[in-house]
């Protein structure tokens, strides 16, 4: 048996283990040449982007043989791009040529390149792959900075005047690194996981036989390419199996979530996923009249992961496309991590959501104790289905290092050859991550730092043994953000804060809580430190924090050691027992459309502003100083591109989401939309 299995999407375990990505593309390329294999919406909705395997090989190769002109096998790449099909065709020249592909995202204008100098010095990469929009834009800034002045770049829509289309391309072995995939979050302390080609083929063998997929299976992912599940599900997925991909820039479904939907319905979609967050985009940013023309009943494997999944979250989108064709059974709850390339365990397809009804207060403590849903007490856990192919899962408590009991929570240990190769140049953390060993035993595990547990064969997540932080499917270090946070105003205390998140309406909120200097308790003002707090937050991280407590001298819930507690100043926040000297908590209102009025003048723009601070982000009008940043009303990521389509739809301007950061008050940003108006209509 050799490649001609993937001539007939009859892959079988040896083969994941015998080749690398490079040798299936050809095989692609060679079997089914004209054979679409990704089509991309540029504006997420009619604009297409078609590649036939054909093309896509052509094109790899003629990236590829730019990089061997560099002799560069084994170099590490960073590959700058914006959404589109450059990213696509620089990422299998990267394999093709031997290259370790670490993918990121480009850099926004006037925003901080320190996790791009962060990635460039922990991988040691020499070159950039990139396209001239992005090289325009960087030019300068990367020729300032020492770390990146000297990094050769390859524009890949830049034509060379000699054809690399026939350089010999190096051979390459399965276990050979194919990328890096940098965990997101912290900037001080960066993890690049050291994933293998068979690391990836045997994960995507995985998802195939999880999700019953086929070589007429239709993918539709609007994924950042950048992270695990977006770059091995939605761009890699579609060419190992043979399938059509059709992919949506990010920012696009974000604007307007029914463009992932309409997707699905126009070219039958059979397969795709998100994190928790967009199942709720989906119910509340999707009118009725935008959802009647949805015909959603070709979705066999709809995934739920990459951050707590909830039971409130599927039931309120299966019941508001009950007329559309979505049934629970399309339903998938999964999980994984980039330490395992990406999946570690998920249902049969068409099996639909397990809940488990536990005791809340017994799970604080370790224990599962089932009790019935209608129980003050009772907590929903989503069941995530179970390991596949060699995949091997222990639940293990972490401080003993032993198996635990039955309806006894522990840590996530997976060993199996979907764990990846280790963390690039950090022989510490990987000895201590990959290396884990129970008694008796040989076998390496991988420990995940999630706490979960096996109720009749199917794996629970309770939560994480790690402090991480996840907004909207990011993983966000805390003591990034306490960083941030006790450098922002002179107020706050060093090393004397903690960042959290909770659950507030079935979403994960930020919370920080901060010690006050001595001297500044006097004469505190709350409203300024907390303005600052939220407007530097919202800058580094583009995250709204919900909520701020000060607290007084010296109060902060630490260890014997001087460590701060973060999960007792969490259940102590939720107690109410902190000792606070002052707050700010976003109000927590309901969030109807912006209406849509015809009166067009700076005044009425301004007002229009003030009342969408007021309805998305849940802040009450006497509290909204248009002479204040706007990001510190709680504006995030997701908020920001809200805003700007309903900008768009409102009043026909366009104002890039990164502006909203930079430090503009609401009066300015105001005038900023109105004279754009002005222009526009000037021009016309």
């Amino acid at each position: 048996m050799g490649l001609e299995n993937f001539f007939t999407g009859m892959i079988t375990e040896e083969d994941t283990f015998k080749y690398t990505l490079p040798d299936i593309i050809k095989a692609r390329a060679l079997s089914t040449p004209d054979k679409t294999a990704y089509i991309y919406l540029r504006d997420g909705d009619n604009d297409e982007d078609i590649i036939t395997y054909r093309q896509l090989d052509e094109a790899a190769r003629e990236i590829a043989g730019r990089l061997c002109k560099l002799n560069s096998k084994g170099e590490r790449a960073l590959m700058l791009f914006p959404p589109g099909t450059a990213f696509i065709k620089s990422l299998y020249g990267c394999f093709y040529a031997g290259i370790v592909a670490v993918p990121a995202y480009a850099p926004r204008k006037n925003r901080s390149l320190d996790r791009i100098k962060t990635l460039v010095a922990d991988s040691g990469a020499g070159i950039v792959l990139s396209i001239s929009e992005i090289f325009n834009t960087c030019e300068r800034s990367f020729h300032d900075l020492d770390e990146l002045r000297n990094l050769t770049w390859v524009l890949v829509d830049k034509e060379e005047m000699n054809s690399s289309a026939h350089e010999e391309l190096p051979s390459l072995l399965p276990t050979d690194i194919a990328l890096l995939q940098y965990t997101s979050g912290s900037t001080g302390n960066p993890k690049g996981v050291m994933v293998t080609h068979q690391n990836i083929l045997r994960n995507l063998d995985f998802i195939r036989q999880s999700f019953s997929l086929t070589p007429e299976s239709v993918s539709v992912s609007w994924l950042p390419s950048f992270h695990d599940m977006g770059l091995i599900d939605g761009v890699i997925g579609p060419v190992y199996n043979g399938y059509i991909g059709v992919l949506l820039p990010p920012v696009t479904f974000i604007q307007k979530p029914v463009r992932w939907l309409k997707a699905i319905s126009k070219y039958r979609g059979t397969h795709g996923g998100a994190p928790n967050f967009a199942f709720d985009l989906c119910v509340d940013g999707v009118t009725e009249e935008e959802k009647e023309v949805l015909d959603l009943s070709s979705m066999e494997t709809m995934y739920c992961g990459a951050e707590p999944i909830r039971k409130n979250t599927f039931e309120r989108f299966i019941q508001y496309y009950s007329n559309n064709g979505i049934t629970s059974n399309s339903l998938y709850p999964c999980y994984g991590m980039a330490e395992t390339t990406l999946i570690i365990s998920g249902p049969v397809a068409g099996r639909g959501p397990k809940y488990l009804s536990v005791s809340a207060s017994k799970l604080e403590l370790n224990k599962v104790v089932n009790i019935q849903p209608g129980d003050p007490d009772a907590r929903f856990l989503v069941g995530v289905g179970f390991p596949w192919i060699d995949t091997v899962v222990k639940i293990v408590n972490p401080d003993t290092m032993e198996s635990c009991m039955i309806n006894e929570v522990g840590e996530i240990w997976v060993s199996g050859s979907i764990v990846t190769a280790g963390y690039w140049n950090n022989k510490v953390m990987t000895e201590l991550t990959y290396a884990a060993q129970l008694p008796g035993e040989k076998i390496s595990y991988l420990r995940t730092g999630d706490l979960g547990f096996f109720h009749v064969d199917e794996l629970f997540i309770t939560g994480r043994l790690k402090d991480m932080i996840i907004l909207q499917g990011k993983n966000y270090y805390p003591q990034d953000i306490e960083f941030i946070a006790e450098n922002c105003h002179p107020a706050i205390r060093k090393a004397a804060s903690a960042a959290f998140s909770i659950e507030v309406d079935h979403t994960e909120k930020l919370v920080i809580v901060a010690e006050v200097e001595r001297s500044y308790i006097r004469e505190l003002n709350t409203e300024a430190i907390c303005d600052v707090i939220r407007e530097q937050i919202a800058y580094e991280f583009e995250q709204q924090v919900y909520a701020i407590q000060l607290l007084r001298t010296a109060s902060i819930l630490k260890t014997s050691s001087g460590k701060i507690q973060r999960k007792a100043c969490r259940q102590a926040f939720l107690d109410k027992t902190l000792e606070v000297v002052g707050e700010s908590i976003l109000e927590n209102t309901q969030q109807p459309s912006v209406s849509n009025g015809s009166a067009v003048d700076l005044t009425s723009v301004q007002a229009w502003l003030l009342a969408w601070i007021h309805l998305k982000l849940g802040v009450s009008f006497e509290k909204i100083d248009a002479g204040k940043n706007i990001s510190i009303y709680g504006l995030d990521s997701l908020k920001a591109v809200q805003l700007q389509q309903d900008f768009l739809q409102k009043f026909s301007v366009n104002i890039p989401p990164y502006l909203f950061f930079d430090k503009i008050t609401v009066k300015e940003l105001s005038e900023l939309a109105f004279n754009m108006l002005v222009k526009a209509q000037e021009n016309n």
